[in-house]
């Protein structure tokens, strides 16, 4: 328990440094230069948060990601140390689309946002719809790779729940490929519900590229269970 309280004080205090970093810096360039010099200091801050906690990370099938073109990985959620990961470890510039509250979090969450992540508020539909359709007309002017945990929240039991249907209208409506992970071994680290931090290593699994060629709205729960299957199907390895 000693250990876990001082990975999390340490935690804190490397968070609070790189948070008031991105503040500081929101203040000076435009926000496409922030944007650039938020990725680098995100993977900082995870990689550091990794380290602290003697935790390692493998990437299997990194180069199925076409770096080229928009996309939504959606990955399953058993951790927070899921964030660090592929934070710290996806080989591209990822934006996380996440809850409400993240972004109500003070100055971290203004630092979040000024990042290019985008909170959505999950009790307040006509909000959710709009944050998407956001991130759909990003998608329309740039290439932008965002990582959804289709789940929703984090698995209490580490078994796959049901997948929710924002990320699969968010890809059939901006016309971009669905990429599967998953993330094995974070439970073990720190199961939701416990501040026990362990040690050991995380794996993260992307597999091949789901097209969403020739989709409707109307295909969006066949898109759902065929992601919900690739990762299934990652997790076994």
């Amino acid at each position: 328990m000693l250990r876990s309280l001082v990975i999390l004080v340490g935690g804190g205090f490397i968070t609070a440094y790189y948070v008031v970093k991105i503040c500081f810096l929101s203040t000076l360039g435009t926000a496409n230069s922030l944007c650039n010099q938020c990725d680098s200091i995100s993977r900082s801050w995870a990689r550091s948060l990794l380290k602290l906690s003697d935790v390692s990370v493998l990437v299997e099938g990194a180069d199925v990601i076409d770096r080229s073109n928009s996309c939504v990985l959606v990955s399953n959620h058993e951790s927070w140390f899921d964030v660090f990961v592929l934070a710290g470890w996806l080989p591209i510039s990822a934006k996380f689309v996440g809850k409400q509250e993240l972004a109500r979090i003070p100055i971290f969450g203004s630092a979040w946002q000024a990042c290019g992540h985008v909170a959505v508020d999950r009790k307040n539909r006509p909000a959710a719809i709009q944050s998407l359709e956001s991130i759909v007309e990003r998608m329309n002017r740039k290439i932008l790779q965002v990582v959804m945990f289709a789940e929703g929240t984090r698995s209490a039991d580490g078994n796959l729940q049901s997948f929710k249907k924002g990320p699969f209208i968010l890809a059939i409506e901006a016309g971009v490929p669905i990429i599967p992970l998953a993330i094995i071994g974070s439970r073990e680290i720190m199961p939701k519900g416990s501040f026990s931090i362990g040690r050991g290593e995380i794996k993260v699994r992307i597999g091949r590229p789901i097209s969403v060629s020739g989709m409707s709205y109307g295909d969006r729960d066949v898109l759902r269970a065929n992601a919900r299957k690739a990762v299934a199907e990652l997790r076994k390895g």
